[in-house]
């Protein structure tokens, strides 16, 4: 008869080893459950996306459930990085594999396509975001009146574009997008869907965003997956001498902080106003929009760092007029002073943080093109 005790202390023991000490799928430190058919330690939340795979896995954990002594031998003889040497033997070095605070639909896909699909055990394996053209219906946010209409999309590698047509489809795209500076980020609380997805891009230094969705979880990974292919094919032709450890953070990004601030004019004189705020660090802009879903951005400012006369403190502004909210933000640049009122503390203290992390940064070649074309818009 197996030694309950016994069994979990060696479980226990397992999951702190070096190989075993973090999810096996999305890298969450100290896993307590297990998959006792793949032999894998996994976290709570991937735990959930494991049950959803009846056929393929069985979840235990390693603290409260029974385990006969076969199936820690099973674990002993296996664990995470057997599992990822067979499973994610040939994962394309674009794909992108979650980490612990993104959506579920990123994690639900990589674990199906991981050990359901077996997308990544061969080698020259055909997948339909590597194919070079990528194209389907997806539902898109009109600009005006705020429907989600379907509309086709077409993603090709040929000519490093993505393309969005109308009903009409013999009228020709209603936008041709280049790829250059195309960003995919998903926001399914943002879009209000759980597989919704953010597209960025420029448009004569201008951000614009798209938000669009499709019903099938797999289906708009893919997408994601597509637009992060066609980057890196992309980067590597703009920067052939870089490595893809150097280009992967650049192929597409989450934007380090979200949310509402009022932000005051150029003279601190204007009423607040409220806008939505979105911190891209890597290109050090914090870019502010009317609202959270609004297409066109009203406004840039350059982060530039500390060296060269950038800085952000929490202050509480004195003869402001127009704002509700009364915990002050205050960024320095070289040629004014913005000042943003937050909510509460914890949204002063989060803003404050997140700039400060910018500002230590010391400034790539590429910032002072932007920061140069950022000064020109004004």
């Amino acid at each position: 008869m197996a030694n309950r005790e016994k069994n979990k202390k060696t479980l226990l023991e397992l999951a702190k080893l070096s190989q075993n000490c973090c999810c096996a799928d999305c890298g969450a430190a100290d896993p307590d459950w297990a998959s006792c058919t793949l032999g894998i330690f996994v976290c709570l939340n991937c735990s959930g996306t494991h049950r959803n795979l009846p056929s393929v896995s069985r979840i235990k954990s390693i603290r409260l459930d029974f385990w006969d002594d076969e199936l820690v031998q099973f674990m002993k003889a296996n664990g995470n990085r057997a599992a990822k040497n067979f499973y994610e033997k040939f994962v394309p070095v674009f794909y992108y594999q979650p980490q612990p605070d993104d959506c579920e639909v990123l994690r639900e896909q990589w674990i199906r396509a991981k050990y359901e699909r077996m997308e990544f055990t061969e080698k020259n394996r055909e997948r339909p975001y590597t194919a070079g053209v990528y194209e389907g219906m997806l539902w898109k946010k009109g600009k005006d009146n705020g429907q989600f209409l379907e509309r086709k999309f077409v993603l090709s590698v040929h000519d490093f574009t993505l393309k969005y047509y109308k009903e009409d489809e013999s009228k020709g795209p209603k936008a041709t997008i280049s790829v250059k500076d195309l960003n995919a980020t998903f926001q399914p609380e943002k879009i209000g869907h759980a597989y919704g997805l953010q597209i960025t891009y420029c448009v004569d230094h201008h951000t614009r965003n798209l938000f669009v969705y499709h019903k099938n979880g797999q289906e708009i990974v893919n997408w994601f997956n597509a637009i992060r292919a066609i980057r890196h094919v992309y980067l590597k032709t703009a920067f052939p001498t870089a490595s893809d450890g150097d280009l992967i953070p650049w192929i597409t990004r989450n934007y380090l902080k979200e949310g509402y601030m009022e932000k005051t004019g150029p003279l601190q004189r204007e009423p607040f106003k409220k806008r939505w705020f979105i911190l891209d660090s890597l290109n050090r802009k914090l870019l502010y929009f009317k609202t959270q879903l609004d297409a066109i951005e009203l406004g840039v400012v350059f982060i530039g760092s500390e060296n060269h006369g950038y800085s952000v403190r929490e202050c509480v502004p004195k003869g402001t007029r127009g704002n509700k909210w009364k915990c002050g933000v205050i960024v320095e640049t070289p040629d004014r002073q913005f000042v943003f009122m937050c909510e509460q503390e914890r949204d002063q203290r989060g803003w404050v943080e997140a700039l400060k992390t910018v500002i230590s940064k010391p400034m790539m070649p590429q910032d002072y093109t932007t920061e140069a074309n950022i000064r020109r818009r004004r």
